[in-house]
């Protein structure tokens, strides 16, 4: 007699049929899920864009053929035509190169050669000198009617990400709409209602993430580098924003800025940091009816994880539980993550290997195990050697920023004779600690600060208790909104 399928052959069938329909997938397709126009809406501080105007309109100026099967150099000034050229590339490109603003003019050429790229998008001539070889140059304008425009998948382009935090030329991070796309849950049935705004720069995976959300589920109010605080929370709540992501330093500088309750969110997530217990009590305390979540994701690994208790680091069971959609393993003390959402590998010469044999990625983040939960505790190679002991910055700022009077904190190395490093640490306060526009007197910052180094002394071995604290008025984030730290 002949046996039918078993329910485990089944499921593998139907996961591997959903599999190629994501793999084949193009950006255009999803949004316009059943044939309707999408209803979304992209808000920049300039100018505002219903994606139905894509329909029938272009920004790119007729020349989407012209780009049709090219590997294109995205390079443009502003995130909303970064965003035109991404919805209109993707399935028409073969692979997309989306360069951060922050690209030096020099590292250009290199980018370019290391992604094969013939074509190069722009909505300002950014560089005097584009890279040569770049045969077809296409400008982003605003959207215009192209009578006649028919959009069609002919290529699965590649999505090239360029890496962060990195001195030098960046690593070039390859991925799929597929890969990128794989934390997303269902289009919910009422997405209009849906208004996502983020801290980050759409064209860095955080707020890329933060993109394909919004058009898969509703709207999205763009950030503007530079921009206050204040500024970007008044059109956050002049749009209704429900949901919003940002980095840890990019919570704690809303919470400073005294403009947090003028938006009421549904949902706030926060990640590209680790996120201490002090930002998400913050957090809650500043927005009671929100669900607070925080995600560890990085441009290599893709999205691990999302934890929404309401607590620092994230389940032990996590590590265990195979159901989930990423596969997660400590190794060495550091977070490995095998998922849909890895990328495939870097581009280059000499590119090194972005993933084990076993198909994992190694994040370079450290782990501890305390009571059923692990926590974050620093990167690999961001350790401090205070005499051959290691201490991981973020270890202390945890502790540092629990203390009532912080609101954040940079803990760094400053060379000794004797023990070759001690610890230091920059401090900004928080409001009730400020005097209120009132400069805080010699005696009232000696106080401060013995306090908070008390704090460190009933938490942590004594070789991590930093030997300097300073008061200052800000600490410097990166394009990325992570803090910049010293180079190691």
């Amino acid at each position: 007699m002949t046996q039918g399928p078993s329910l485990f052959n089944i499921r593998a069938h139907h996961r591997g049929q959903r599999r190629r329909a994501r793999d084949t997938m193009w950006l255009w397709a999803s949004i316009t899920a059943g044939g309707q126009p999408p209803a979304g809406v992209l808000r920049s501080p300039a100018a505002t864009l219903r994606l139905s105007e894509l329909v029938r309109g272009s920004a790119l100026g007729g020349r989407l053929e012209a780009l049709r099967g090219r590997s294109v150099l995205v390079t443009t000034g502003t995130q909303l035509a970064s965003a035109l050229a991404l919805i209109e590339l993707d399935g028409v490109a073969r692979r997309l190169v989306l360069c951060t603003p922050d690209l030096a003019a020099e590292h250009l050429p290199t980018v370019a050669r290391n992604a094969e790229a013939d074509a190069w998008v722009h909505d300002a001539l950014p560089h005097s000198h584009p890279p040569a070889g770049l045969d077809v140059r296409v400008s982003v304008e605003d959207v215009r009617v192209a009578r006649g425009l028919t959009r069609r998948h002919s290529h699965d382009t590649e999505w090239i990400l360029l890496t962060s935090g990195t001195t030098g030329v960046p690593k070039l991070v390859a991925h799929s709409l597929a890969s990128l796309t794989s934390a997303l849950g269902r289009r919910p049935a009422q997405a209009e209602d849906i208004v996502w705004s983020t801290f980050y720069d759409i064209r860095r995976y955080g707020g890329l993430q933060i993109f394909l959300r919004a058009l898969y589920s509703g709207s999205l109010v763009l950030s503007s580098p530079g921009e206050p605080v204040a500024a970007f929370f008044a059109r956050a709540a002049a749009a209704s924003v429900t949901h919003i992501s940002g980095t840890p330093s990019h919570w704690r500088r809303a919470l400073m800025s005294g403009v947090a309750a003028s938006i009421a969110p549904r949902y706030v997530r926060l990640s590209g940091e680790i996120a201490d217990q002090a930002i998400l009590d913050g957090l809650r305390a500043a927005y009671p009816a929100a669900q607070i979540a925080h995600a560890f994701a990085s441009t290599e690994a893709g999205v691990a994880f999302e934890v929404g208790d309401g607590r620092a680091g994230f389940p032990a069971s996590l590590v265990a539980d195979a159901s989930e959609k990423a596969e997660l393993k400590i190794h060495g003390g550091t977070l490995h993550v095998r998922s849909p959402g890895n990328a495939a590998r870097y581009l280059g010469d000499h590119a090194p290997r972005l993933k084990a044999d076993d198909g994992f990625v190694d994040t370079g983040d450290r782990v501890e195990l305390t009571e059923g939960r692990y926590y974050f505790v620093g990167r690999n190679g961001g350790v401090i050697n205070v005499g051959g002991l290691k201490v991981h910055p973020e270890e202390v700022e945890a502790v540092i920023n629990s203390h009532p009077w912080v609101r954040m904190s940079l803990v760094k190395a400053r060379r000794s004779p004797i023990t070759g490093a001690v610890v230091t640490a920059d401090i900004v306060l928080a409001d009730n600690a400020r005097g209120h526009g009132v400069p805080l007197s010699p005696p009232t910052i000696e106080v401060l600060t013995r306090e908070i180094i008390d704090t460190c002394r009933r938490s942590l071995a004594p070789f991590k208790v930093p030997a300097v604290v300073r008061i200052v008025p800000a600490l410097e984030l990166s394009a990325s909104g992570k803090l910049v730290r010293p180079s190691a």
